[in-house]
Parts: structure tokens; sequence; C-alpha cells
């Protein structure tokens, strides 16, 4: 019996699903489209146009739809990578950021407008830090940083 996943994301976007979904796909190491859908004749585009592509990203499962311009992506939903050090973030940042934008604290967005936060998992171990002026200092630094450095954050918390 396949596995049966509860929860799969779904990414509108008006005309690019496939283009998006082949991205991710070589951005993220065990990731694969799985399946593409089509529209049909007499539907609301043109019967060759995609409608779905099933994806996985890192073994997990998403959808990208062809649903038209009526939506677009924002911050109010994000994706995050947990990065197990600086090579990995700055991987991320560079692949991601490659058409899209910048934004604070390990936030960007891609060419289509997806929000990701690329967030290295120390930076989230410094932030639950038990020392009030630790983890102050460490914010501190992070709220001027659009990519993330960790050794300027260690440095931060140290107090140097």
């Amino acid at each position: 019996m396949a596995e049966f996943n509860r929860i799969t994301p779904c990414l509108w976007f008006d005309t690019r699903a496939q283009e998006a979904a082949e991205f991710y796909v070589g951005v993220f190491d065990n990731s694969r489209i799985v399946e593409t859908t089509y529209f049909g004749p007499g539907g609301m585009r043109p019967a060759d146009m995609v409608l779905t592509v099933e994806f996985e990203l890192d073994g997990r499962p998403f959808t990208a739809l062809n649903g038209g311009p009526e939506f677009t992506f924002d911050e109010a939903v994000s994706f995050q990578i947990a990065c197990a050090d600086q090579k990995e973030v700055d991987y991320y940042w560079e692949r991601l950021t490659e058409g899209g934008q910048e934004s604070q604290c390990g936030w960007l967005k891609d060419r289509f407008g997806v929000s990701w936060q690329v967030v290295p998992t120390e930076v989230v171990e410094m932030t639950r830090d038990t020392d009030p002026e630790r983890r102050r200092r460490t914010t501190e630094a992070l709220l001027k940083m659009g990519r993330i450095d960790i050794d300027t954050l260690r440095r931060a918390a140290q107090g140097s």
C-alpha cells in the first residue's frame, strides 16, 4: 500500500507551477517530480497547459497548481529550512534569492514570490538561551542581518 500523506502544501501559481516545481527539485536533495496533470478540453485554460505538478522536496510532498492570477504569495506563509552549518545557509540563501528578494533575519522571497526562512539550527538554540543578556545580544545582532552569519551571532552572544 502506498504511503498516504494527510497534509500536503499546495502552492498556487498563475502559470508557472511546472517551472517552480522543477526549480525547487533542483535546489533540494532527495527531491523529485512525481506526476504532472493537464487541463482537459473545454476547461478554464488551454487543454495542454499544466494543471498540477505533484513533487517531493527532501521527501516531503507538495503540489504546485496553475490556478490563475487571482491569488499571490505573501509572508503569512513561509517554509523553514533548518541548516546544520554556514555552508548550508549560504547554499540555500544563494539558490533561493537568485531572481528573488532578500529580507531580514534569514527570510527571503524566491523568484516565484514564495517566502522561505533559512535558519541555522544553532541560531534557534541561541535564541532560547536561558541567559537573558546573551539572548538579547543575539536577537539584536540577528535583527540587523539578511542572510544569517553564524559566527557574527556567536560573537554577539559572547558579548564580543
